[in-house]
């Protein structure tokens, strides 16, 4: 430890305050200096139990997420073996303030994502107006629901009017409320449009559900009106979010402002003749179940029919698996009304278990720290590497911190390319989870012979889809955010 001399004033028990600053400053480098080890020793693992005594941490990995930075480290005995299920991740970052999530969680809700480099600069100056709008429409709203109240008998200074004037909007608020929250779902707008849109229109009828479910228990109005308002709400957010992609489909030139408005023309008419037909029959007093369920199989019957019909360019994750299964199995990329009826529109966008994780982070694809190295020397010279976690039944393609566009392509490719020569080890009789994992040096080979076929045929694939008139793109993949880092970036 180096010296320190100090000066000293008239008093031998008195230090300055200048050199009082030096001492603490030159006391916590050497202090953090002895407690950090060297960068080419082992982490000795920092807990008490005996069976971690001898047990060292090595590190594996970095990944960064978001701006945040993590490194995985794994346990090892004395001979250097490393042990099973032994990755752990390590945070490089100082934890996040609770005003720090708050402003994460803010603008999940208030702005696209990849604010603001993923809009031009007249995005916040249309928005801070469009909210000053909107501020005094709701304002106004208030005393035009009261007007109306009053218009059709109620007084004005009576409790009743006011309770109900209250409940009215109260409703109407529950809506807004729940057109709020589903607008966090962002990007999947762009990429799972006909998902999202069936699946508003199956939301819509559980609204309209609930509205009827009012009448057998009128003392939960209030209530059930609110959760049925929050749902009609969200599923008009779909409809409004993915209708002009859908728009979008049909134009041919720049006339997609007329396209949407004879669209919408059509459907006002077609709600019109509806409404008509709807007050014919009541005067009858059909039953009130039978003709709701009539109407509701012949609502999303349409619904389906209607998001089957849109034929787009874009190959999202639906229509990408079909095109690849399809060039995988016959040598062919189907063409664009082929791969448009062929995608599975009740796959709903939330749903997580899908069997191919793109960009997927290092913990949930590696469990174990031996299978990593095993694997990493087949990717060196890619941007991204695959794996396959028996387990799971899962193929997970992870992203390098420099993957572009094609990378995430190529890796979306590999992915069920890998996914495709597992599915054909396996037979038809069904495993338990032990008797089905292929043992390490069957995932290497199966990973070998992938990286063959992807070097020869994912070019041809490329041509044959821009020959069928598909427009790739990584974005409406919707790749995870988790990319792997270089390990001389951990610091």
């Amino acid at each position: 430890m180096p010296r320190i001399n100090l000066k000293h004033h008239s008093s031998p028990d008195t230090i300055s305050s200048e050199s009082a600053r030096l001492l603490s400053r030159e006391t916590l480098r050497i202090s953090a200096s002895l407690a950090s080890p060297p960068d080419d020793l082992p982490l000795l693992l920092p807990s008490p139990d005996s069976q971690f005594l001898h047990s060292t941490l090595k590190l594996i990995c970095c990944e960064e997420i978001d701006g945040r930075r993590f490194k995985y480290v794994a346990e090892s005995d004395t001979s250097g073996t490393f042990k099973k299920n032994s990755v752990r991740a390590i945070s490089l970052e100082s934890p996040q303030t609770p005003f720090d999530d708050l402003g994460s969680f803010l603008r999940s809700y208030v702005v696209p994502e990849g604010f603001p480099g993923s809009v031009n600069e007249s995005y916040v100056p249309y928005m801070t107006w469009r909210a000053l709008k909107h501020f005094f429409g709701g304002a106004m709203g208030v005393f035009t629901t009261q007007t109306l109240l009053n218009s059709v008998g109620a007084s004005r200074n009576s409790s009743a009017s006011a309770a109900v004037a209250i409940n009215w909007i109260l409703k109407d608020g529950a809506g807004r409320v729940g057109k709020m929250l589903f607008a966090r779902q962002g990007k999947k707008f762009d990429y799972d449009l006909k998902q999202l849109r069936f699946a508003g229109d199956l939301l819509m009828e559980l609204g309209a559900g609930v509205e009827l479910a009012t009448a057998i228990v009128p003392h939960l109005f209030l209530p059930l009106a609110c959760a049925a308002n929050v749902v009609k709400n969200v599923a008009a957010v779909t409809s409004t979010s993915t209708r002009t992609p859908i728009y979008k489909a049909f134009a041919k030139g720049e006339n997609i402002g007329d396209v949407t408005a004879k669209g919408e023309c059509v459907g006002n008419i077609a709600d019109l003749m509806g409404t008509g037909f709807s007050i014919m029959i009541s005067k009858r007093n059909p039953s009130l179940v039978t003709t709701f369920g009539l109407l509701s199989c012949g609502y999303l019957m349409s619904s389906f029919q209607e998001v089957r019909s849109v034929v787009l360019h874009t190959l999202n994750r639906a229509r990408f698996t079909v095109a690849v299964e399809s060039f995988l199995k016959t040598g062919r990329v189907p063409s664009l009304q082929e791969g448009n009826i062929q995608e599975e529109i009740f796959t709903f966008p939330w749903v997580k278990d899908r069997p191919v994780m793109l960009g997927a982070r290092f913990k949930d694809a590696f469990q174990d720290p031996s299978t990593y190295l095993a694997v990493k020397p087949f990717f060196d010279k890619e941007r991204y590497m695959v794996t396959y976690s028996p387990t799971k039944g899962k193929v997970y393609a992870l992203l390098k911190h420099q993957a572009n566009s094609d990378d995430i392509l190529k890796a979306a490719f590999h992915a069920h390319v890998l996914l495709h020569f597992m599915n054909q080890s396996k037979d038809g009789t069904p495993k338990s989870v032990e008797q089905s994992a292929p043992m390490e040096y069957e995932l290497e080979s199966r990973i070998a012979e992938s990286c063959e076929m992807v070097s020869t045929s994912y070019g041809i694939f490329k041509s044959r889809a821009a020959e069928q008139g598909w427009r790739m793109s990584e974005s409406l993949l919707n790749p995870g955010r988790a990319r792997l880092c270089h390990m001389n970036e951990e610091e």
